[in-house]
C-alpha cells in the first residue's frame, strides 16, 4: 500500500513576502509563525509523519520502525539546530544552487520509479529536494539574475514539479513561484521579469497550476494556503502582463474559480481571492466575458449574489467579495449575449429585489441594471424591468437619493448618474404600452418627477459651469505662459468636467427632451415653465446636447452612431 506522504519539510528562513493579503487564519500571529517555522514545524510534521506512516501501513509492521527510519526522524529533529552559514547570493551560487536542485529532483523521480512502493527509500531524497526548493527562495531577492533558471532549465523542473505525487512538494514550488513572481520583485527587474514570464507562459503553468489545485484539500491548512499563494501568482502575472488573462481563462482557470466560488463551504480568504481574480479576468476582456457566459457562469454570479439581497455581509471581507460578484457581473454585462443570459436567469428580479429591501447590495444593484439596461442590446431587460413593475423601484429613488450610502462608499453623484442613466435607457428602448407607462410616470402627483428632474438639471448645471469657469481660468493661464494645449492636456480637462457632474447633466437634458417630444403637452408645458422662472435657457440645453450627440456610441457601428445622432438631433430640434 503505498504511504499517502506528508513530507516534514523544513521551511525555515523563507518569510512569505510575496503573498498579496495575509489569509485570515494566520491572523496577527503570521509574523511570529513564520520565524518559528523552522523549529516547531519540523518536530511537528515529522510525528504527523509517523503517526500517518503508521496508520497507512495499518499494523505492527509499521510500528517496529527500522535503523534507517529512526535515524532519518533523529536527523529531522537535529535539522533546525543546524543552521548553515549564508552564502553570498551571486551568478555562481545561484547556477550552484540550480545545478543541486536539478540533481536531487532528478534523485528522487529516480528513487520513486525504482521503489513505488516502499517511502523509506525515496523519503530522504524528497527531503533534500525540499531542503533546495526553500534554499532558491534567495533567488527571488536577485530578480536580474531570473534568466538562469530559464537557461539551466530550473522553471522547467520547476513546472513538472508541480504535479509531484506528494501534494508538499508541489505546495513547496507554489511558495517559491509566488515569490519569484511577486509584482514588486517583478518591477525591480523588467528584463528579468520578462524572461521568467515567458518561460512560464511556454510551460503552460496556470494549466498546470489548476492542475495542481483541483487536487488540494482545502480542510488541510497547507493545502488551502497552497491554493492561496496560487492565486496570488496568477494575479502577480496578470498585473505584470494583463495580456494572459484570456489565455489562463482558457486553461482551465475560470471553470475552477467559478466551481470554488459557488462551492458549499464557509467563507474564508481563498473565495474572497477567487472573486478577486475572476473581476481580474473579465475586465475589458470580451474573450473571458463570453467564455463565462457559455459556462453558465452569469447564474453562478447571480446565486453567490442572492444571499444578499436580505442580509447584508457580515464582515468587511465578505462585503468586498459580494462588490467583486458585482464588478464581474457588470463587466460580463458589457457583452450583449450576457444580456440575454441574465434576462432569462431572472438576473432583473433579483436586482429589483435588492432594490427595494434596502440593503448594502442596493447601491451594486442599481449599477447592474444600468449596465444590463444601456444602449440597443438593453430594449428587451428595459421591457422586462417595466413588466416586473421597475418603475415602482427606480422612481423613489429618483425622487430622492438614498442618505445611507456612505457605508458602501458610494457617492451621491454616482447614485443620481446610475438612476438617470436607467431612465435615460428606458425613453430609448421602450416601445408601445410600456414607453406609455413610463411617460405617465412623469404626468403622476401634479408633474412632481418633472421638478425633481429640474431640480437636479439646475443643481448639475452650476457644477459644471463652475468647473468650465476653473478650467478656462486655468487655459487662460497656460496661453498667457506661452505653454501649448496639446490633446493630452484637453483630455484631462474633459475629464476634470466629467467628474464634476458633465455626463450626469447630459442625461437629464436627454431626459428633458425625450418628455417634451411625449406629446404630451402638460410634460412640455412643465420642463418650460420651470426654466422660464428660473432664469434658464432652451439654448443652454441644446448646447449640451450638442456636446452629448458627439461623444455618443463609442464602439459602435458608424450607421448606429449616424442614426443615433439623427434621432436626437430631431428630438433637440423640436424642445
Amino acid at each position: 500500500m503505498i504511504l499517502h506522504e506528508r513530507m516534514i519539510f523544513c521551511l525555515s528562513g523563507t518569510p512569505d513576502r510575496g503573498a498579496k493579503r495575509l489569509r485570515e487564519e494566520d491572523g496577527g500571529a503570521a509574523g511570529e509563525e513564520e520565524n518559528s517555522r523552522g523549529g516547531k514545524q519540523i518536530k511537528a510534521l515529522a510525528a504527523r509523519e509517523l503517526a500517518r506512516y503508521r496508520e497507512a501501513e495499518g499494523g505492527a509492521e509499521a510500528e517496529e520502525l527500522t535503523g534507517d527510519r529512526k535515524i532519518m526522524l533523529d536527523k529531522l529533529m537535529d535539522q533546525d539546530e543546524e543552521e548553515p552559514e549564508a552564502e553570498p547570493v551571486d551568478e555562481s551560487s545561484v547556477k550552484k544552487m540550480i545545478l543541486t536542485f536539478e540533481k536531487r529532483s532528478y534523485k528522487n523521480q529516480e528513487l520513486r520509479i525504482k521503489f513505488p512502493d516502499n517511502p523509506e527509500k525515496f523519503m530522504e531524497s524528497e527531503l533534500d529536494l525540499n531542503d533546495i526548493i526553500q534554499e532558491m527562495h534567495v533567488i527571488a531577492t536577485m530578480p536580474d539574475l531570473y534568466h538562469l533558471l530559464v537557461e539551466l532549465n530550473a522553471v522547467h523542473s520547476l513546472l513538472g514539479l508541480l504535479g509531484h505525487e506528494n501534494t508538499d512538494v508541489a505546495i513547496a514550488v507554489v511558495d517559491l513561484l509566488q515569490e519569484l513572481t511577486d509584482i514588486d520583485t517583478l518591477h525591480e527587474s523588467e528584463e528579468g521579469a520578462e524572461v521568467l514570464i515567458d518561460a512560464l507562459l511556454e510551460g503552460q503553468v496556470v494549466a498546470l497550476l489548476v492542475q495542481n489545485m483541483e487536487r488540494l484539500d482545502e480542510q488541510v491548512k497547507e493545502e488551502a494556503d497552497g491554493i492561496h499563494n496560487t492565486l496570488a501568482i496568477i494575479e502577480n502575472m496578470a498585473e505584470f502582463r494583463p495580456g494572459l488573462c484570456t489565455e489562463a481563462a482558457q486553461q482551465g482557470l475560470m471553470q475552477w474559480l467559478l466551481k470554488r466560488i459557488k462551492a458549499k463551504m464557509p467563507f474564508d480568504a481563498n473565495k474572497l481571492y477567487c472573486s478577486e481574480i475572476l473581476a481580474i479576468l473579465l475586465q475589458n476582456n470580451d474573450t473571458t466575458r463570453e467564455l463565462l457566459g457559455e459556462m453558465d457562469g452569469i447564474d453562478v454570479l447571480l446565486q453567490q449574489l442572492s444571499v444578499f439581497k436580505r442580509h447584508n455581509p457580515n464582515t468587511a471581507e465578505e462585503q468586498e467579495m459580494m462588490e467583486n460578484l458585482f464588478d464581474a457581473l457588470c463587466s460580463c454585462l458589457m457583452l450583449s449575449s450576457n444580456r440575454d443570459r441574465f434576462l432569462k436567469g431572472e438576473g432583473l428580479q433579483l436586482m429589483n429585489l435588492m432594490l427595494r429591501e434596502k440593503k448594502m447590495s442596493r447601491t451594486s444593484a442599481l449599477k447592474v441594471l444600468d449596465h444590463a439596461m444601456i444602449g440597443p442590446e438593453g430594449a428587451d431587460n428595459c421591457h422586462k424591468f417595466v413588466d416586473i413593475l421597475g418603475l415602482r423601484t427606480i422612481f423613489p429613488l429618483f425622487m430622492k437619493t438614498p442618505k445611507k450610502m456612505k457605508k458602501t462608499g458610494t457617492s451621491e453623484k454616482e447614485h443620481e448618474e446610475h438612476v438617470c442613466s436607467v431612465i435615460a435607457s428606458m425613453l430609448r428602448n421602450l416601445k408601445s404600452q410600456q414607453r406609455t407607462r413610463l411617460q405617465n410616470k412623469f404626468t403622476e402627483n401634479d408633474c412632481e418627477k418633472v421638478d425633481r428632474l429640474m431640480e437636479l438639471y439646475f443643481k448639475y448645471l452650476e457644477a459644471v459651469q463652475q468647473a468650465d469657469k476653473r478650467i478656462e481660468g486655468e487655459k487662460h493661464e497656460m496661453v498667457r505662459r506661452g505653454e501649448i494645449l496639446d490633446d493630452s492636456m484637453e483630455d484631462e480637462f474633459y475629464l476634470r468636467r466629467l467628474d464634476a457632474g458633465l455626463f450626469v447633466l447630459q442625461l437629464l437634458c436627454y431626459i428633458m427632451v425625450e418628455i417634451s417630444n411625449s406629446g404630451i403637452s402638460q410634460l412640455h408645458q412643465r420642463v418650460h415653465q420651470i426654466l422660464n422662472v428660473r432664469g434658464g435657457s432652451i439654448k443652454i440645453v441644446r448646447h449640451i446636447m450638442r456636446e452629448y450627440i458627439e461623444s455618443i456610441g463609442d464602439g459602435k457601428s458608424e450607421e448606429f452612431k449616424e442614426a443615433e445622432r439623427k434621432r436626437i438631433m430631431e428630438l433637440v430640434d423640436n424642445f
